[in-house]
Parts: C-alpha cells; structure tokens; sequence
C-alpha cells in the first residue's frame, strides 16, 4: 500500500511539473515583469496558487495586504503580485528560478518579496493563531462546535476542539543540532501545538519552539491554559474543554485518554469514540502540508537561513482563508460550515 501511495504521489508531481510547463510555453505566453492575473486560466491559478482567480482578489483585500508593497531595499511590486508570488512558493516545493520564468524577476528580488509578504502578513494576522478571545469562539459557537461533536456519537461533552502537537522536520541545521533533534521521530525539526475545530479551523498554533521539547513543554510555554480558564466557560459555570492525547497532562479544560494496565470497558470504549473524533486534528496538519507542499520539503527549511517558522504559521493563516472560502474534510465530517472569510480576519 506504501508503494501504491508512493507512485500516486510520483504521479501528482509529475502531472503538476508537465502542466506548469505547458502554462509557460502555451502559445509562446510571455510573464513579464508586468505581471498579469487575469491572463490566466480558472485551472491554472488553482495549480499555481491553491485559489481561484476571483478569490485571489477576495484574499487580496481580506488580509488588507496595501497596493504597492515597498520591500526594504527598496523593491516595489503590486500587492496583489506579491500575494501570487508568496502562493506559489508556499504551493509547490520550487526554485526561486522557477518562479522567476513565471513572474519575470530574478532570484533575489523574488526572495526579497516572498520574505517582505510573509511579515506583513505575519504582522497583520498572527493574533488569529494566538488569541482565543474572538468573535468566532463566542458562547454560542462553542455550543454549535460542542453540539457536532457530540452527534458523532463522541461521548465528552462540551468538547469544542481538539488539541496536538507536531514535528515539521527541517534541514539539518549549521550548529545548534542538539536542540532542534526529536529522538521520537529521529528528524531535526521544529514543533508546533495546534488547537482544531470541528469546522475545520485552526484556531490556536503556538511555534515554533526546538524539535527535541515534549507537548507538555509546549503548553506550558504557550500559556494557554490561561486562556482557556479566561474564555472557555459555560454561562452556567462549566468548562468548555478541549481533547488531546495522552501527551497532555489531565485538567478542568483538557481532556486525555483513560491511561493505565487496567481499564474498565467503559473506559476503553470512551478512549475508542474520542480517538476516532481525534482523527480531524491530523486532517488539518495534513490540509496545510497538501495546499502548500513547499512546506513539507525539509531541504528548503533551512533553519538560520529562512524565516522557517513563519513559513509555517502564515502557511496556517493561508489554509484557514482557504477553508473559510472552500471548506474542509473536517467540517464536512461534522456537518459545520466554517466562519466566513471576512468573519474570520475580522476575529
């Protein structure tokens, strides 16, 4: 089955090289440094940039990226282009030279763009991954996410997202190796703990922090306990919780796995339900590293030479537009329909 996997997804890359090369060469198109949006087709944005070319312009205005970005050297391109030129990196694991035969630019220019967008929208959007205090978690929400988690037959309660960690493994880094190395998965990496909704929502991501931390290390540094006792309340004084792994330490706001030799039957089958709910928080990991794949190619996370953790924290705020706008596999699980793209960036 691994081989079968292996050669669809052998297969998938070579279909997506031979038609990008087609989009270049087709009717001898010109992509000059005036770059054009609208000379492309419906099918070759949604290859290029994971969107469709009218949401492009929608996302465009959403994340409030301004007309004219200056870059510090002093490099200006349109912010729409610029918006283009980020996507496609993040969509497909290129050289910056390959991006430059679509846009016209040469290598340092792209670089400089591509690091310029990834701070402003860093700038703008990252309260969204870390603060829970939003419009889009009110009582009610947390009512609707509870009640759809509940119809699956989960027996928690009050349960409104599940909480994980992971290991996004990068490039062997120049010195410092020790700290960024995870013995669990045998990778250097960086970690990240995220908080999914049952709509398919990344609703909380604290990194990223050294390979070789443990889960229990992430919530502690992230704080977030402390938010959960500020916001996650029932008007009747119980707590909204969330579910992880055994990972996780036992608490008012999350909820883990029976654990020991012995367990009842009812124990067990508790644990059985909650895994099977649990499932949606890998779905979402997945959802980034299938949208924006560049991010999964650990010989382009070059820790000291990249913004590697923006990289993956803006690539989260990027998949939550895409699934405001598209959806998701974890809200057509639950039967929930996402915020809106504006109900979302507005928080």
């Amino acid at each position: 089955m691994e081989d079968l996997g292996l050669l669809a997804a052998t297969d998938r890359v070579m279909e997506e090289e031979i038609l990008l090369l087609s989009i270049i060469d087709s009717d001898r198109r010109t992509f000059e440094k005036n770059f054009d949006l609208e000379r492309l087709t419906e099918e070759e944005c949604k290859l290029l940039f994971r969107f469709e070319k009218a949401d492009i312009h929608i996302v465009f205005h959403a994340l409030r990226i301004p007309d004219k970005v200056i870059c510090p050297n002093g490099i200006i391109c349109s912010g729409l282009e610029g918006l283009c030129i980020l996507l496609r990196r993040l969509a497909y694991p290129n050289r910056l030279s390959d991006i430059g035969k679509i846009f016209g630019r040469p290598d340092s220019v792209l670089s400089f763009i591509i690091n310029n967008m990834l701070e402003i929208i860093f700038s703008n959007h990252s309260h969204l991954l870390a603060d829970l205090n939003r419009s889009w978690l009110s009582n009610q929400s947390l009512d609707e996410l509870s009640h759809a988690v509940q119809m699956t037959g989960a027996p928690l309660p009050n349960c409104w997202g599940f909480i994980d960690g992971t290991v996004r493994p990068i490039c062997r880094p120049s010195r410092n190796q020790r700290i960024v190395f995870n013995g669990h998965k045998r990778v250097h990496a960086l970690k990240y703990q995220s908080i999914v909704l049952p709509n398919g929502i990344i609703a909380n991501m604290f990194g990223p922090i050294e390979g070789r931390r443990h889960d229990a290390g992430l919530l502690r540094e992230s704080c977030l306990y402390d938010q959960l006792e500020r916001h996650m309340t029932t008007p009747a004084g119980d707590a909204y919780v969330l579910y992880g792994d055994p990972a996780y330490p036992l608490s008012t706001f999350i909820i883990t796995p029976y654990h020991g030799r012995v367990i009842s039957a009812q124990q067990a089958l508790f644990n059985k339900k909650m895994s099977a709910v649990r499932t949606c928080v890998e779905w979402a990991f997945g959802k980034i590293l299938s949208l924006f794949s560049f991010l999964d190619y650990k010989k382009n996370q070059k820790l000291y030479l990249q913004p590697v953790g923006k990289y993956f924290l803006v690539g989260s705020i990027l998949t939550n537009c895409h699934t405001c706008l598209y959806g998701s596999e974890t809200g057509m699980y639950f039967g929930l329909e996402p915020p809106t793209l504006q109900e979302y960036l507005a928080g």
